[in-house]
């Protein structure tokens, strides 16, 4: 059996690899040694582990993490292995698409084109009468937030039903920042028509989703109308900002958390369809 085995410093010539790579590959978990001599410590491997000992270096150049690497290389076959590195990949490529377009948008604040990014956007107030709202609160970081804003909303027209039905513009509530330091919370919102049934609602809903009931007053909104394709982070940003910057110059202050109202069925829009309202409330 000894013969069958190579020695790290003979492994690792024929993997090209360093016997200090093997050896953090081992503490890993990614490529254990065929046999540790019990009295030496030496480690010893089967020639058959060379290809798995290069792939792990090489899907390490991807910086992917050690438990994604571990189930491409543990996959049932070639197949499944290279799905889960088209998976992995194309997770990488939509990132790197997000930060190449934050880049822009922080190039054009840095450089003092800000006023050319807000002018894109045509602001407005519009007076919303008072509502009774069905609520779900999150306490949630950005890269999670279309996810749950998509299925809160969901749920809560859902429940609406039983609540008299559906009496205006859903939205999400802003009670302070999402971003992937800061995780809100954000607020769910679906104003619906009967507020006795709604409140009933919630009684048997108990607090399961951080489901409310709540009355809010008239408001006068200050807004601008967005696209699907500028609802995606960081080009909704620049909505926001350009809102805060209208106000500022007109001398409004903010009376509540901002807010995104969704008028528009998301899934049938197309990148240029409106759907969307940047708002905030003002005084």
């Amino acid at each position: 059996m000894d013969e069958e085995l190579l020695s790290i410093g003979a492994f690792a010539s024929r993997a090209r690899l360093s016997a200090k790579a093997l050896r953090l590959y081992d503490r890993l978990g990614l490529l254990a040694p065929a046999r540790v001599d019990e009295v030496t410590g030496y480690r010893f491997y089967r020639a058959g582990q060379v290809e798995r000992a290069r792939t792990v270096a090489l899907l390490r150049q991807l910086d992917m993490p050690l438990a994604v690497i571990a189930e491409v290389v543990d996959a049932d076959d070639g197949a499944a292995a290279a799905d889960r590195l088209a998976a992995y990949w194309a997770d990488v490529e939509a990132r790197i698409a997000g930060q190449r377009t934050l880049a822009e948008y922080l190039r054009g604040r840095l450089s003092g084109r800000s006023s050319e990014m807000y002018g894109k956007f045509v602001v407005e107030t519009v007076d919303v009468p008072e509502q009774v709202l069905i609520t779900e609160t999150r306490h949630t970081l950005a890269d999670e937030l279309p996810a749950w804003i998509g299925a809160s909303l969901g749920r809560l027209e859902e429940a609406a039903r039983e609540c008299g039905g559906v009496a205006g513009v859903p939205f999400v509530a802003y009670h302070a920042e999402v971003s992937m330091e800061s995780d809100g919370p954000a607020e769910a919102c679906v104003p619906v028509a009967d507020e006795a049934a709604a409140r009933e609602w919630a009684a048997r809903r108990g607090r399961a989703r951080g489901t409310a009931v709540r009355v809010e007053p008239a408001r006068r909104l200050a807004r601008t109308r967005i696209t699907k394709a500028q609802v995606a982070h960081p080009q909704i940003l620049a909505a926001f900002e350009a809102v805060e910057e209208w106000m500022t110059a007109r001398g409004l202050t903010q009376a509540g958390p901002c807010r995104e109202l969704y008028f528009a069925d998301w899934d049938a829009a197309g990148a240029e369809d409106p759907v969307c309202d940047v708002a905030f409330p003002v005084n």
